[in-house]
């Protein structure tokens, strides 16, 4: 197995560098899956089980200006390891003077290295690396901007560990807390329902036939969702939120290059 990259443009470099910063907020491990056209960075939680799980997809080409890689095989033309995305953050921050990056020593004379420690992930492990599929949500939802969400949330979170997400499909969505103390409600108007077409649960099943204004909802912890909205350095170009009705918020971000899933389990 083979890799090398580089990256010349400061813009590109800067904003690879955010998009770590982004998974180094959401997770301490995740595998960072490397194919010839992509990087996946995966966190395979077991959702079932309390766990959240993550999937973000970067086009190589529209980052590096060097990418060459061997996999195990060529029938496997993959490479799969386990890093820590904090470690990374912090070897592309030293760089952001630089006019270039490449993860290999050359003959110049001021050079700087830094190790990033790495496992490989086996083969038998692979299947666990498989892109999620979209679940059959209730209702889709665009999100209202994610500065604002996050500073409901800084709120929310000193009344209580749990948050309450519902949405439905006349583009309503509210934020609740409710304990034995407080009762707070944010809500947000007029954001709109994505259209997915034909693969989507809008547009077949029990969905087609949803009264768009019954709320869709899910109790989440708290700490998960602040920790998605406070980690978001991406800026992109649309956020939406799936709500599986009292099992998960399936959280998405959006950009020309890059792409982010973010599912938080329902608690009950």
């Amino acid at each position: 197995m083979k890799f090398r990259g580089k990256i010349v443009d400061v813009a590109c470099l800067n904003h690879f560098t955010r998009v770590i910063t982004t998974i180094s907020k959401l997770t301490k491990t995740c595998v960072l899956r490397l194919t010839p056209d992509n990087l996946f960075f995966i966190l395979s939680g077991k959702v079932t089980n309390g766990g959240v799980s993550m999937w973000c997809q970067l086009s190589q080409a529209n980052f590096f200006d060097e990418y060459q890689m061997d996999g195990v095989s060529a029938e496997d033309n993959e490479i799969c390891l386990e890093v820590s995305p904090e470690n990374l953050s912090r070897a592309l921050k030293t760089v952001h003077n630089a006019k270039t990056v490449k993860p290999t020593l050359s003959s110049s004379s001021r050079v700087v290295t830094h190790d990033v420690p790495v496992d490989i992930v086996p083969r038998r492990l692979w299947h666990e690396l498989k892109e999620p599929s979209m679940p059959d949500f209730d209702v889709s939802i665009f999100l209202p901007p994610l500065k604002m969400m996050k500073n409901v949330v800084d709120r929310m979170k000193n009344l209580s560990n749990f948050l309450v997400m519902e949405a439905n499909l006349s583009g309503e969505m509210n934020l609740k807390i409710e304990t034995d103390l407080v009762s707070v409600t944010t809500h947000f108007k007029e954001l709109g329902n994505p259209s997915w077409g034909d693969h989507a649960s809008q547009d077949s099943g029990p969905s087609r036939s949803r009264d768009p204004e019954v709320m869709a909802q899910a109790r989440v912890d708290i700490r998960k969702l602040q920790q998605f909205l406070v980690g978001q350095q991406v800026n992109p170009s649309k956020a939406m939120c799936n709500v599986v009705h009292e099992r998960i918020v399936h959280l998405i971000l959006l950009h020309e290059d890059v792409s982010l899933q973010y599912f938080i389990p329902a608690v009950a």
